[in-house]
């Protein structure tokens, strides 16, 4: 069989091997090979590998020289805030005179500000900006996005959000995955009046359902937001509906929502800087994903989540941008990378698994993506750099070179390569 697409002369192909989650001290085990190429037929990978390709080349294949640069599959970014309106440059200044992120919140700022500005914004202004954003991102790297709704807290204005991904995906290469957030904060008009907010909030679970808008939901478990009791009716409203659930837990305060994340059977439970240690040890001996969002502790100058303690745990750890307006406006996610490796204390091999394979099994999307292998979707990077380590090592700039998405070539030579 004749390849449509052979990549070769790579100088070193780096992937996860092993079967989905990756955890504890498996997640130190990569492939490594040397002198490779990638054989892609349909936009599937045929073969790869260090042995003769020559038998795949027909008149028709694209033949694609790397140039010696290393081959990653594409980094799979799986907790962001991609549809949104408006920057909250304004609170910079009040994060870096020490006034806590729940008081601005409390204050009526924070998410609330960006709902207020989502609210009023159209829906192609909410499209270009988004978009401008998720390429962004591909430039640097990343083939799949999980893109969260929650700057409406109304059914009107998260709709709004979540059809605007809907077209993105119709017309951008990144993989969009869908999460609804309407319990991201309590609106204004619901002040004092949590209750009635979480009983509207299942009903608008139904809509987004019947109308197939998102595949997951996700609850904001902290303090001032949703209790654990709150956040549980919310949950397991969703998965009676049939939706995958996650939540932001414990990360601000210890309220034990990565405990209750397992006890549902969350996909994920996300930041986690101020886990307990119970909740590790709950963690550890179930299939929820640890994601942990390093920007956000280096954005808000909080203590990081720790990886450490939860990989020697053998929990199953991935890593996310968590791309929003308040705590980590950064599309930038080989920073996170380095920040995952330089705070996080996690090696490149661990960093690897946890950008790629990881996220993709608590997305869901693991067969079809997350690592260099036979039959998968053809999600393949070139960076130029020497190694994996090299790509940690000099921090701050893009060292992405050539991005395939399902082998199409998406970015060439860093600039992203418009359809004609």
């Amino acid at each position: 069989m004749s390849a449509d697409l052979i990549i070769y002369n790579i100088g070193v192909l780096y992937t996860p091997y092993l079967k989905p989650p990756v955890r504890g001290h498996d997640m130190s085990k990569i492939k490594k090979i040397n002198n490779a190429f990638i054989a892609i037929k349909d936009g599937l990978i045929l073969d790869f590998g260090d042995h003769d390709y020559v038998h795949y080349i027909s008149s028709s294949t694209i033949v694609f020289d790397a140039k010696k640069q290393i081959a990653l599959p594409g980094l799979i970014d799986s907790h962001t805030h991609l549809v949104h309106a408006g920057t909250r440059e304004e609170e910079y200044a009040k994060l870096r005179a020490g006034i806590p992120y729940l008081d601005i919140l409390k204050a009526g700022g924070g998410i609330l500000g960006t709902v207020e500005k989502t609210r009023n914004a159209s829906f192609d202004d909410l499209y270009h900006h988004a978009f401008g954003s998720l390429s962004e991102m591909m430039l640097y790297g990343v083939t799949s996005v999980e893109a969260k709704s929650g700057y409406g807290l109304n059914l009107e204005t998260e709709i709004k959000q979540l059809k605007v991904a809907q077209k993105i995906q119709d017309f951008h290469p990144v993989r969009l995955i869908s999460t609804y957030m309407g319990a991201h904060a309590v609106p204004k008009e619901y002040l004092g009046h949590t209750k009635g907010y979480i009983e509207q909030l299942i009903e608008d679970m139904k809509v987004i359902k019947n109308e197939n808008l998102a595949e997951a939901v996700d609850v904001f478990c902290e303090t001032g937001v949703f209790s654990v009791e709150e956040t549980k009716t919310i949950l397991s409203s969703a998965k009676a509906l049939g939706f995958s659930i996650k939540l932001h837990a414990d990360e601000i305060d210890s309220l034990g929502g990565a405990g209750l994340g397992v006890d549902l059977g969350a996909t994920s439970v996300d930041h986690l800087m101020a886990i307990r240690d119970e909740d590790i040890v709950k963690l550890s001996k179930s299939n929820t994903v640890a994601n942990l969002l390093p920007g956000t502790s280096f954005y808000l100058n909080k203590g990081y989540a720790p990886a450490r303690k939860m990989i020697d745990s053998n929990v199953i750890v991935s890593v996310s941008g968590d791309y929003n307006p308040g705590s980590c406006p950064t599309e930038n996610f080989q920073f996170i990378m380095h920040l995952a490796s330089n705070q996080l204390k996690m090696s490149p091999e661990e960093i690897l698994n946890a950008v790629t394979i990881n996220p993709a099994y608590h997305l869901g999307i693991s067969d079809q993506v997350g690592s260099i292998e036979i039959g998968k979707e053809a999600d393949i990077v070139l960076m130029d750099a020497p190694n994996l380590s090299y790509l940690l090592y000099h921090f701050g700039i893009n060292h992405t070179k050539h991005v395939f998405i399902k082998g199409k070539l998406v970015v060439l030579n860093r600039q992203i390569v418009r359809e004609s």
